[in-house]
């Protein structure tokens, strides 16, 4: 069972090819999949163990992990609206943990050194009502690394953020999804409980073709880290709104700041990043941002690529088996290297500020020569000429200067300098002069440029 939009037949087989084989190598009762391109959906299949039973887009699954995207969305709303700051310690609004010095931004990127999962029982194949209380989640020693100083997945970790949720709001975490996030992007298939069609989770023997239902718990306090159900359809409108925002949940700025890293990640694990609830990795030259899961009886990943605004979804019905987040990585390639994304195209500027168009072009480092550029969006762009160096975009301040949005000069203030008369006489970021030539004398330059000026090696 297929369906597609807009895209090359060629596509469409080399997608539904790599599902079919998914299914079938990752021996699981059935894998649905579906690709969203450009604000649309473009394509989904499906292949399952039982013809003519394919789950489609309506069909729920248990998404486990990529629930804490969403409470780290309901978290980042309270920042927004200032009701926390992201570097506020736990114990501030949620006294009485024992945690109570790991900080909001900690938690949300796994940074806390906090223990991976809680004490035994496994945790997922019981019920919440086994850990009634936090002090069960976190047991007797609940924070095994030192705090702040590297990533640390942990699940304890996502049930106190949905209790600082809960606290703060003054109701459920569940409520408190349904009407914040959940009915303003339309996701009405996404719900704590399972509701029909859904499929049901298995587990199948590793060493033969037979399967064992799995239990489907609800998982309590634990439930802001892997309780959710969803679809593929709801899950391409989650992805949609991650990797651009939406006013009525979260501005642009703040899902952008989610997708950043924000810890260094584990030694010898350089090809992927955690940023605040959500998992970035690379493929090749193109990054990837979504995050996995798993619950016993389930497997699922979204991830989607901001540039070549490609997502995929992936979800299965079996406790081990295919590899989703090899499989949506790989759809995701397969659309946009076979049809790469068609650029806008370019438009001048209805109109330009002539004293910022004056600042445009060549600028020196000394003896390095950089290019600032005016761009389309009003901000401007800095760059190296001549090979690598620190390139950085900027965006306008009210009071004339700019602030640096990415690289070396994140944050950091570019001003234009004047002289007397009015005419520029350099540029200064962060404490660094750049001038219209090289050492320009008549400039303001640290340590001043040598009297006898430029000359050549008298032999």
């Amino acid at each position: 069972m297929t369906s597609s939009e807009a895209l090359l037949p060629s596509t469409r087989r080399a997608l539904l090819h790599r599902v079919a084989t998914a299914q079938s190598e990752g021996r699981t009762p059935s894998l649905v999949a579906a690709v969203r391109r450009e604000g649309k959906i473009a394509w989904s299949g499906a292949r399952s163990c039982v013809e003519g039973h394919e789950p489609d887009g309506d069909t729920q699954f248990r998404i486990g992990s990529i629930t804490k995207t969403f409470t780290a969305v309901l978290v980042m709303r309270l920042r927004d609206e200032g009701l926390l700051d992201l570097d506020d310690p736990l114990e501030k609004y949620l006294p009485g943990t024992d945690v109570g010095h790991l900080t909001v931004f900690q938690l949300l990127g796994h940074s806390g050194g906090l223990a991976a999962e809680t004490p035994a029982p496994w945790w997922e194949r019981t019920p919440g009502s086994t850990r009634p209380e936090l002090a069960d989640v976190l047991g007797e020693r609940p924070v095994i690394h030192p705090s702040g100083h590297g990533h640390h997945y942990s699940n304890p970790g996502y049930t106190l953020l949905g209790s600082l949720v809960e606290r703060l709001r003054g109701e459920s975490w569940a409520e408190a999804l349904r009407h914040e996030i959940l009915e303003p992007l339309g996701m009405d298939r996404t719900s704590p409980e399972a509701r029909a069609p859904h499929a049901g989770g298995w587990a199948v023997h590793p060493w033969a073709d037979v399967m064992l239902p799995e239990p489907a718990e609800d998982l309590g306090l634990m439930a802001p880290a892997g309780q959710l159900w969803s679809t593929t359809t709801d899950l391409l409108r989650f992805a949609a709104f991650l990797a651009q925002g939406d006013e009525r949940v979260l501005r642009a700025a703040s899902v952008a700041e989610m997708r950043a890293p924000a810890a260094p990640p584990e030694a010898g694990d350089w090809a992927g990043t955690y940023g605040l609830g959500l998992q970035a990795l690379r493929r090749g030259n193109r990054t990837l941002i979504g995050h996995s899961g798993s619950l016993p009886g389930f497997l699922a990943t979204l991830l989607f690529s901001v540039e070549d605004d490609v997502a995929a979804v992936v979800l299965s019905n079996a406790t081990s088996g295919p590899l989703t987040g090899t499989v949506a990585a790989d759809l995701v390639q397969i659309v946009a290297d076979a049809e790469p994304r068609i650029p806008e195209p370019w438009r001048p500027l209805p109109e330009v500020d002539q004293k910022l168009l004056a600042l445009t072009g060549p600028w020196y480092w000394g003896t390095q020569v950089h290019a600032l550029k005016l761009l389309a969006d009003g901000g401007l762009e800095f760059q190296p000429l001549r090979g690598a160096g620190r390139a950085a975009r900027f965006r306008p301040r009210p009071d004339g200067t700019w602030t640096g949005l990415n690289g070396y000069y994140a944050g950091e203030t570019l001003r234009v300098v004047r002289a007397d008369d009015g005419t520029v006489d350099h540029l200064d970021l962060g404490s660094f002069v750049f001038t219209r030539e090289p050492y320009e004398r008549s400039a303001e330059i640290p340590g001043g440029v040598d009297e006898g000026g430029w000359r050549g090696l008298a032999l």
